[in-house]
């Protein structure tokens, strides 16, 4: 599979798909499933690491890496499995330069896996990376992200994907008006 990181964000950048972003639709993610599964394989699997040397490639792995396991596994454990690998992709593009080559909304992916973080610390990086000028709509996520992780240590919604059991706030929580539910 020949993808260059230059299709995958002409793809994910399109019109079609960016008014899909956080309101995705079973046909966009039986497709991106289609299109980028193998591909997404390849880079769990560190094959395309050499994606690296560039914003551009970056930005079209930490995607690749986070993004599109949402769409591809949605309700699933993998959703969450390369999470890891697409905050380590976005530490390396932050501390080369990278991100300051890229546009607002590009950005807003490259730093998005430290927003899907379960850790305090990745979410307090996320929010100082939301301050930037250009990323006021997300800076409202990140700061809401945090504060679910910092009430609960981790993201309850989660816990019936990952078979992990819930406590009693999380339950409270869960039921509650005000629940993030991915």
């Amino acid at each position: 599979m020949a993808v260059e990181p230059s299709e995958l964000l002409t793809f994910w950048f399109s019109e079609p798909v960016c008014s899909h972003w956080f309101s995705s639709t079973p046909e966009l993610d039986q497709e991106i499933g289609d299109r980028y599964a193998s591909l997404w394989g390849l880079a769990s699997d560190g094959h395309l690491d050499h994606w690296m040397t560039s914003a551009e490639g970056c930005l079209a792995l930490v995607i690749l890496l986070d993004q599109f396991p949402l769409n591809m596994f949605r309700g699933q454990p993998e959703s969450f499995q390369t999470e890891a690998q697409a905050r380590s992709v976005a530490g390396f593009a932050i501390k080369r330069g990278f991100d300051a080559l890229l546009e607002p909304a590009q950005r807003a992916f490259l730093y998005m896996p430290f927003m899907h973080s379960e850790s305090l610390e990745d979410q307090d990086r996320s929010v100082a990376l939301y301050e930037q000028e250009g990323l006021e709509n997300n800076l409202t996520f990140a700061r809401h992200h945090r504060e679910i992780v910092r009430q609960f240590g981790r993201f309850p919604h989660r816990n019936a994907i990952l078979g992990r059991p819930s406590n009693s706030e999380e339950l409270q929580y869960l039921v509650s008006e005000g629940a993030f539910t991915g």
